[in-house]
């Protein structure tokens, strides 16, 4: 019997190398900005001046008869006032001398007593403790206030990133391959 020449076939698997190393985040985040101002407080006072009103017009009219015209008015009123009364006088000496038959109504008596001059009239005010006016004007302060007023102003800043890639190499380090050895082939038939 005669057997059946065996063809061997030999294969080789490839073989692929991957080299790799990671990438490299690197972040990096500069530090915000903070702006602080800040206006103070203000606080306004505006005071106004006392005012002192004297009104010593009564005064000067008790101590020496006030201004022209007053005076000149109250002259005029005591002069009047005066001829009145000596005219009621003069009537009443003319009834007395009228009634002479009256005991005691004797020309020498009604005439005799008209002798003292009369006074000139006053050109005077009474005085009294109340002749001075005196008024203050006040007015309260005109007040300001602004409060204070802060200001924040804040600027973030990005974070800056950066990546560098990893180094990524795919080689074959061994190609597939498929080697046939054909049967020996017994030539001496």
């Amino acid at each position: 019997m005669k057997t059946l020449p065996i063809v061997q076939i030999q294969t080789t698997p490839s073989l692929l190398s991957i080299d790799a190393d990671p990438g490299q985040y690197s972040i990096r985040q500069p530090k915000a900005e903070v702006q602080l101002n800040t206006r103070p407080a203000k606080l306004t006072v505006e005071s106004h001046p006392i005012t002192l009103h004297v009104d010593q017009s009564k005064a000067f009219s008790a101590y020496n008869g006030g201004n022209m015209v007053d005076l000149n008015a109250r002259i005029y009123s005591g002069i009047q006032q005066q001829f009145l009364q000596n005219i009621a006088n003069r009537v009443q000496q003319g009834n007395d001398l009228a009634a002479i038959h009256r005991p005691g109504n004797t020309v020498a008596n009604i005439v005799g007593m008209d002798w003292k001059p009369q006074p000139f009239p006053e050109t005077r005010t009474p005085a009294s403790v109340d002749n001075v006016d005196i008024r203050i004007d006040t007015r309260p302060p005109n007040i300001n206030f602004q409060p204070a007023v802060s200001e924040l102003n804040v600027i973030v800043n990005k974070p800056e990133i950066e990546y560098q890639r990893g180094k990524l190499d795919i080689y074959v380090k061994q190609y597939a391959s498929v080697q046939y050895t054909p049967p020996a082939i017994d030539m001496g038939l």
